[in-house]
């Protein structure tokens, strides 16, 4: 129990707390009082609380249309790509620089890697588009060379799928890779001198010191990954699709956005976007309840 002298002794800290609090509050809390509008029919001319009751109607929608079921199928694919594909790039990373050792080159490719995640998907997506682009881009110049033909990587929905992959892990990667930076310093030094004392190679030291070290740090960001796989960075996906791949590139916030804003369907559009957090909520769970059994759990 708090004691009113620890109390005192704390306020200061409780006062830096408010903005934060006040900041989950009004932009994280409050809006989820607007989530009333997917079990209504919603409109501007009778507002939120006086547009019509309609229940599940919205979600019965949703699963009754094929259309919203590829796109909730496509949002998971490329989700599950992300994680399962992008998920280890920012472990190496982090294992690489912490092996390095001269520190000028350390620093070089710590800034050249984290680089990429401050600027927008507007530049990232107008790097990527300039460097695929059929007629005018340079991987093209090089696949003409030697083919006699370029290749419409960003119209071809294997390759547009690549693309997508790789270029979010271009961006994040690198900054990602600090949190794994973190734990690494914090492992022991003396482990690995026993290590190197019992005749463990580099490879032995990261196996069986490096990785364990940071596990618990590689479990917790797993499974807030997973917490967001329905969610598909509507910006990402704005800036590289195009009509050729939209089968496979039309994701629930591209939707949402085409749908709910553009097309002033905000009923539907807040359903779908309710269900994808209760997926998301109820995959945090499942994934904290796994990692529970091998005491590597979030909570």
């Amino acid at each position: 129990m708090i004691t009113k002298k620890r109390w005192k002794r704390n306020i200061p800290l409780f006062i830096m707390f408010l903005p934060v609090l006040a900041f989950f509050l009004i932009f994280k809390y409050a809006p989820m009082f607007g989530l009333i509008i997917a079990f209504k029919d919603y409109n501007f001319m009778n507002g939120i609380m006086n547009s019509p009751w309609v229940g599940l109607k919205h979600f019965k929608a949703i699963f009754h249309n094929p259309q919203t079921l590829t796109i909730i199928k496509n949002t998971i694919v490329l989700s599950l790509l992300n994680v399962f594909v992008g998920f280890p790039f920012p472990i190496i990373l982090a294992l690489l620089l912490n092996e390095a050792r001269r520190m000028w080159f350390k620093k070089a490719v710590q800034t050249l890697v984290y680089l990429p995640h401050f600027f927008s998907w507007v530049i990232v997506g107008g790097i990527v588009l300039t460097v695929f682009s059929q007629e005018t881009g340079f991987i093209n110049h090089v696949v003409q060379t030697i083919t006699g033909a370029p290749f419409p990587f960003l119209y071809v929905e294997s390759t547009w799928t690549a693309i997508f992959v790789s270029s979010g892990i271009w961006k994040e990667a690198g900054f990602s890779a600090i949190i794994y930076l973190a734990a690494l310093s914090g492992i022991d030094p003396s482990l690995y001198e026993a290590a190197r004392l019992d005749g463990a190679g580099k490879w032995k030291q990261i196996s069986h010191v490096t990785i364990p070290g940071i596990s618990s740090t590689i479990v917790i960001l797993f499974i807030l990954s997973m917490g967001r796989v329905m969610e598909v960075g509507f910006d990402q996906v704005y800036m590289l699709q195009n009509s050729t791949v939209t089968r496979i590139s039309e994701v629930i916030s591209t939707y949402m956005y085409k749908v709910g804003l553009m097309g002033a369907q905000f009923s539907l559009s807040a359903a779908l976007g309710m269900f994808e957090s209760v997926v998301g909520l109820l995959l945090v769970f499942s994934v904290n309840g796994i990692a529970r059994k091998f005491d590597k759990s979030l909570w």
